[in-house]
């Protein structure tokens, strides 16, 4: 599989965002599929893949599927990403899903670079805690990347990532690193400029979080959506408070209609005298 023609991610930005607007609105999958497939580029192939999609989400209930058959159009990444909102046990947003594809499709449609879509799309599986090893394996398959990423990223990325720092993994690969005078002991492929390699060096043993902020500023990604931070401990405990007073209430009323009927005395204001 090649990377698609610019009209193709144009629509397919188009179609994720439609579809998350629809979901919000109250529209069932199927509805949403069926409207999607005349209001899409007929020039594009996108209409023949909604209606695949259609199909199958009518046989079985999910989506994931019938893209994995179309991997000659969806990525391996994109398959990943709705197969995991789609699992039945996991706790990814399926509107949080369709929110990274819309992002991704829309920064494909303008000037997308390798080093820009796997800092996306590994920002993406960082924050959403969807697991490295298969997330990997679907971002190694992407059509951007060459056969040196491939290699880099499915073989040498998946086995180190948790174990060595993330930026270093990436500064020993960038141009920067060799800028140097940094000597290894076998050539690799260069797989970051200069600017990625400062980064990285600048971000050593600091928070992942900061180190993607900073990539995403200046390699001009978009930013990964992900699950809203819960509100904050101070603001929560007045209200669990009051839920608890309110339940004991309830549970005292219970008590006392079991043992001889409720007291009514207590709710009648007593008249001054």
């Amino acid at each position: 599989m090649g990377m698609l023609g610019q009209e193709e991610y144009v629509e397919q930005e188009f179609f994720f965002q439609a579809f998350l607007e629809r979901l919000h609105e109250g529209y069932s999958s199927q509805e949403i599929l069926r409207a999607m497939k005349s209001e899409l580029l007929s020039t594009t192939k996108l209409p023949l893949a909604v209606d695949f999609l259609l199909a199958e989400i009518r046989l079985s209930g999910v989506m994931s599927t019938a893209m994995k058959r179309m991997s000659h159009y969806f990525t391996p990444f994109q398959t990943f990403i709705i197969s995991e909102a789609e699992r039945q046990e996991g706790r990814f947003d399926f509107f949080i899903a369709l929110e990274i594809l819309q992002k991704e499709a829309g920064y494909r449609s303008k000037a997308p670079t390798p080093q820009g879509s796997f800092f996306y799309q590994l920002e993406s599986l960082s924050r959403n805690r969807l697991g490295f090893d298969l997330g990997l394996e679907a971002i190694s398959l992407d059509p951007i990347f060459n056969d040196d990423w491939q290699k880099w990223v499915n073989i040498t990325l998946r086995r180190q990532i948790g174990i060595i720092d993330l930026a270093n993994l990436i500064y020993v690969r960038s141009a920067y690193y060799q800028k140097d005078g940094s000597e290894e002991e076998e050539e690799v492929a260069v797989l970051f400029g200069e600017r990625e390699g400062r980064i990285a060096w600048a971000s050593r043993r600091r928070d992942p979080a900061f180190f993607f902020a900073a990539l995403a500023r200046h390699l001009n990604y978009p930013g990964v959506p992900h699950h809203a931070p819960a509100k904050k401990t101070e603001d929560a405990i007045p209200v669990l408070k009051r839920r608890i007073e309110l339940l004991e209430n309830k549970l005292q009323l219970l008590d006392e209609e079991m043992h001889g009927g409720i007291k009514l005395e207590k709710f009648i204001k007593k008249s001054e005298k």
